[in-house]
């Protein structure tokens, strides 16, 4: 059964060029178009059977977030991200901590847009390249300040525990659908959370999630391929399994 993208934009000029991209990219996949989700629903479209949904965003990305929380809803077991012309860092932080499975530029071209869709649908957390390397430098439009720079870490060093809760981190999951996973307490894996924070140099969970997307192949939990070398280490997170 082919995979089956619905987007979503008020452009039309927009969502058919999309399309005919991934169409074209994209071999064995079905795509849908709706100017809204509204219009998805009315339209009768077949929306628990789709893979994945791309939410389209202009200017100002409010909306956007809005059919997020929506599609979320009707489409509980779809991957869903963002794909904007505002493309900040408050934007992206924005789009992850909302829970989608990546955010895409609208100014991106387009390997990179159907590279980013072909990542979202292996099961990865997609960031922009610019975004993803963490140099520090935020756009001159960022109403937010930078997070600071991350400690580069050895995948290898950490945990058995830490590497299967940094796996399903990546998917997007939330602490207690990890707990529920990996069969461990709640409290036990915001620890591991605290941990891996800590280790990767960075403020929070997503900030964690999407530093390590861009380290993280996912395969099976537990399996993560080791990356570049530490400059630091926390000997106390290396105890906690």
């Amino acid at each position: 059964m082919p995979m089956r993208i619905l987007i979503i934009d008020e452009q039309a000029v927009f969502r058919t060029g999309l399309r005919e991209l991934i169409v074209a990219k994209i071999p064995g996949v079905e795509v849908l178009v709706a100017s809204s989700l509204a219009q998805a629903i009315s339209c009768e479209l077949p929306t628990n059977t789709f893979d994945l949904v791309l939410v389209g965003a202009g200017r100002s990305n409010s909306g956007a977030f809005d059919s997020l929380t929506a599609a979320r809803e009707v489409l509980p077991t779809a991957r869903l991200a963002i794909i904007s012309a505002a493309d900040t860092r408050a934007d992206i932080i924005a789009s992850l901590a909302a829970r989608s499975h990546g955010f895409i530029s609208k100014r991106q071209s387009d390997t990179e847009i159907t590279e980013a869709i072909r990542d979202i649908l292996a099961g990865r957390i997609y960031v922009p390249s610019f975004f993803a390397q963490d140099d520090g430098k935020a756009s001159r439009d960022d109403k937010v300040a930078a997070p600071p720079a991350s400690i580069e870490v050895d995948l290898s060093q950490l945990t058995k525990r830490q590497r299967e809760v940094l796996q399903l981190l990546v998917q997007g999951m939330s602490n207690k659908e990890i707990a529920r996973v990996l069969k461990i307490a709640e409290a036990t894996t915001k620890i591991h959370m605290a941990a891996l924070i800590r280790a990767f140099g960075v403020r929070n969970r997503t900030e964690a999630a999407f530093k390590a997307a861009s380290l993280v192949k996912l395969s099976k939990p537990g399996s993560a391929e080791p990356a570049k070398r530490a400059r630091q280490k926390e000997p106390s997170d290396q105890a906690l399994d």
